[in-house]
């Protein structure tokens, strides 16, 4: 099931599982029983990208809710972790070229026999560090290059997404930057542009140059990142949504997991019989944004998808967004 901007949340009515809250790090030393319970991969895990639960973008391209984004690490790890994430049901990926292993994890798509129109790839160009639209554009332009000539390794010829990873510096900066872009998408090697740590500001840039609308906005964003917005994290998801953008939260756990929020997130996930990384991205899901999650384990990768078979009330979401 596909939602469409605005964003209305269908929730799957499923039953809870009675069973205690544990923090997603506390899993691997659960009873056998208990710790498969957690993980359990939901019945639509292996869909392909379009049938998973997710959003449609402004571009009509469906966008799956949870996504997997790799780190820094060599390309023998993103290749065997982007392996794992395929096998558990993960259709839509992070390969940010800060991470360095886009070779890898373009490796683990084409030796997973997989589809390659089941799956939703997202690239990343980073071109902040240059000043002017000449630079902007031309920096960008390179990077759009080696995204594709890295792709290339797993037979990739086009992908789902490109996103820059910073604003440049101005204006200026910024409409090369998008231009770029725009290039690459006009010659069919990306399907949608985004964007990453844009403010309201940088995002009104782009489309002052009445071309083509960002589809996502990376934002730290979740459970315990009230105080970064100023006690409003809100409005920032209504920022971008009243211009047509999805925000997808980076890093999403990084917050929820730990003190105040952890332990709020551990007692409301008794109630559902989830752990409080799972009622964590839960709250993004329902607050109107996506998110793309990191982990090294199948079973925090199960974890992560399995977040739809509950839905939090509306005493929880407010009692989680101020965090």
């Amino acid at each position: 099931m596909l939602m469409c901007l605005p964003f209305s949340l269908p929730i799957l009515a499923l039953s809870p599982v009675s069973r205690a809250s544990v923090s997603r790090r506390d899993v691997a030393l659960l009873p056998a029983g208990m710790a498969a319970a957690l993980s359990s991969k939901p019945a639509s895990a292996a869909l392909p990208y379009q049938q998973q639960i997710g959003f449609k973008l402004n571009s009509g391209v469906a966008f799956p809710v949870a996504s997997f984004g790799l780190q820094v690490y060599d390309d023998a790890t993103a290749q065997r972790l982007t392996a794992v994430a395929l096998e558990v049901g993960f259709r839509n990926f992070f390969a940010s070229v800060l991470a360095g292993n886009q070779v890898g994890f373009a490796r683990a798509i084409k030796e997973s026999g997989i589809p390659r129109a089941d799956i939703f790839i997202c690239g990343s160009v980073l071109s902040n560090r240059v000043q002017g639209a000449d630079a902007a554009r031309k920096l960008s332009a390179r990077g759009c290059r080696e995204n594709m000539e890295a792709f290339a390794f797993g037979g990739i010829d086009y992908i789902d997404m490109i996103m820059l990873d910073y604003p440049g510096p101005d204006a200026e900066s910024v409409k090369g930057q998008w231009e770029a872009l725009e290039e690459m998408q006009a010659a069919k090697l990306t399907r949608s542009l985004a964007v990453s740590n844009f403010n309201a500001r940088q995002l009104d840039v782009v489309l002052s140059m009445k071309g083509t609308v960002p589809t996502v906005n990376q934002l730290p964003y979740g459970v315990g990142f009230s105080g970064y917005y100023g006690g409003n994290a809100e409005a920032i998801i209504e920022a971008n949504r009243k211009r047509g953008v999805l925000v997808q939260a980076w890093s999403p756990l990084r917050k929820a997991l730990s003190g105040n929020a952890k332990a709020t997130c551990v007692e409301i996930g008794k109630k559902y019989g989830k752990s409080a990384a799972q009622v964590g991205l839960r709250f993004i899901y329902e607050t109107g944004a996506s998110f793309t999650t990191q982990t090294r384990t199948r079973a925090h990768f199960e974890e992560d998808m399995n977040i739809f078979d509950f839905k939090l009330t509306p005493e929880e979401i407010s009692t989680l967004a101020v965090l």
